[in-house]
């Protein structure tokens, strides 16, 4: 109350000026960090990726989605940052086929926790594809691969994958950091399609975030048909 109006936009500035620098000193700090990880990584001889990743499982519980109870059942796997690392871990998990529905497999970027409210995700939104449950294994597969390489367009604005089990069919979505940005979304839809030879017959959704927050629903009432 002792802060005159006059002084008010000063203050704002200054502190849209101070949340800046401290985006950009967070950016170069976990830069830094990463190179730090990747010359490790080459004296011992290993194979580093550009990113450290984390797998994550969901196994969903009956009723309404809240985030506490959501958050509650994700369970982090195993993390990798090499070739080696990655291909130790993936031989040992267990094949899509085999796992029980409803459960989600997530994996997703170092510091990034696969829900709609993180801060990386909160702006963004994903590309949903729907398969059957005999061939999802194969395309989830291909999508690891080329996620974990990183060579899919757009790959600095990609969140992570996931892929949920159902009842009568699987479903795949790669989540991305800006849902606004349709000039990115529509690239990185047709570098999914590129990549995992999308037959023509398979539609793809795009659906917000804040969508899904809204109608507390990941799959309905998509936004975007491609």
């Amino acid at each position: 109350m002792e802060i005159s109006e006059k002084k008010e936009p000063e203050n704002n500035n200054n502190i849209s000026q101070t949340s800046t620098l401290d985006s950009s000193s967070t950016t170069d700090i976990i830069d830094k960090e990463s190179e730090e990880r990747q010359a490790r990584e080459l004296k011992a001889g290993l194979h580093p990726l550009k990113n450290k990743f984390i797998f994550w499982y969901t196994r969903r519980t009956p009723g309404v989605r809240t985030q506490t109870s959501y958050e509650d059942n994700i369970k982090k796997i195993v993390e990798f940052s090499t070739v080696e690392g990655f291909w130790v871990c993936y031989c040992h998990l267990a094949r899509p086929s085999l796992l029980p529905s409803p459960t989600d497999l997530h994996l997703f970027k170092e510091g990034i926790r696969p829900l709609w409210e993180d801060s990386a995700n909160c702006n963004g939104g994903k590309w949903i594809i729907r398969f059957k449950k005999v061939v999802s294994g194969r395309f989830w597969e291909d999508l690891v691969l080329a996620l974990v390489g990183d060579q899919l367009d757009y790959s600095d604005d990609i969140c992570g994958a996931v892929l949920s089990i159902r009842y009568n069919e699987d479903i795949l979505s790669v989540w991305n950091r800006n849902a606004s940005d349709r000039q990115g979304v529509m690239a990185l839809r047709d570098s999914i399609k590129r990549h995992l030879k999308l037959p023509h017959s398979y539609v793809m959704d795009y659906k917000p975030h804040d969508a899904s927050l809204r109608d507390n629903s990941s799959y309905r009432n998509t936004w975007l048909r491609g």
